[in-house]
């Protein structure tokens, strides 16, 4: 099993980066940098663009909502400081725009990745609406071929939401936090060394793979934590009939339920 999770692994993630033509921009807030935002940064961008650009941002607190866009590929994100180089915004399901929309599900994430070959180091993706907000999703991922890396992902309800079916993401020595379903969706998504932390009694994953897709969500040594009021948490229920999750070689804290699983009713 754990060959198969390798093999898997390798054949998502081969990223081949060519350095050479590496280009890079500076956010700071301090106006230090190229832009002080970091949409601005991304809009920088051009295109269709073919060659890698990394985006280096400095610590402090960058309240946008971000989004990468489809026809921008082969763009990382690394932060100076994954706890002080934080990307933050309070929408959630139910907020009213000021053009007379309403946000929900698809549209309130505080972080959007619509292009492919994405990569993320070092940084905090938070939506802070609140306990009480219901779905407020913190990073929403179309893109195929995406990767987090030491980042803190982390809000309350559905914080992440892998929404592509049939594209693929690898999320490596992350933090991720939230209530109920806050890892979720119809993507294949590896997590490898990720702390999964848990804020309240509901479920970890709410996976939606579709039935020809051979792989939905696989932990792979991951540590499931929660608050110390917390004691009553499944591993997932499924959002759809053929919802695939697995856990190998996990550590499970005492807070997830005997039988491990919910049925969605």
């Amino acid at each position: 099993m754990k060959k198969t999770v390798a093999v898997l692994i390798i054949i998502i993630f081969s990223l081949q980066y060519s350095f050479a033509q590496l280009k890079k921009i500076i956010v700071a807030k301090d106006g230090s940098g190229d832009y002080t935002t970091v949409q601005a940064a991304l809009d920088a961008v051009p295109s269709g663009n073919v060659n890698p650009v990394l985006i280096f941002i400095k610590k402090g607190k960058y309240k946008e909502v971000v989004v990468v866009d489809a026809r921008k590929n082969f763009i990382t994100l690394t932060g100076e400081d994954k706890d002080s180089t934080i990307l933050s915004y309070d929408n959630h399901a139910g907020t009213k725009l000021p053009d007379g929309d309403t946000l929900n599900t698809w549209t309130c994430a505080s972080f959007f990745v619509f292009g492919n070959n994405f990569h993320a180091q070092n940084l905090t993706f938070e939506n802070n609406a609140g306990f009480t907000a219901g779905q407020a999703v913190a990073v929403r991922i179309e893109g195929n071929r995406v990767s987090f890396k030491n980042c803190r992902i982390v809000g309350f309800q559905d914080v992440l939401f892998l929404s592509g079916s049939g594209v693929k993401q690898y999320f490596e020595d992350c933090y991720i936090e939230g209530t109920t379903d806050f890892i979720f969706g119809a993507a294949t998504a590896v997590f490898k060394n990720c702390t999964i932390h848990s804020k309240k009694n509901s479920h970890v994953t709410a996976a939606s793979t579709n039935s020809i897709i051979p792989f939905g969500f696989v932990f792979f040594n991951c540590k499931l934590t929660a608050d110390s009021n917390v004691n009553k948490v499944s591993l997932g229920r499924p959002w759809s009939p053929a919802a695939s999750v697995t856990y190998i070689n996990c550590w499970l804290g005492k807070h997830i339920i005997a039988g491990g699983w919910n049925n969605w009713k």
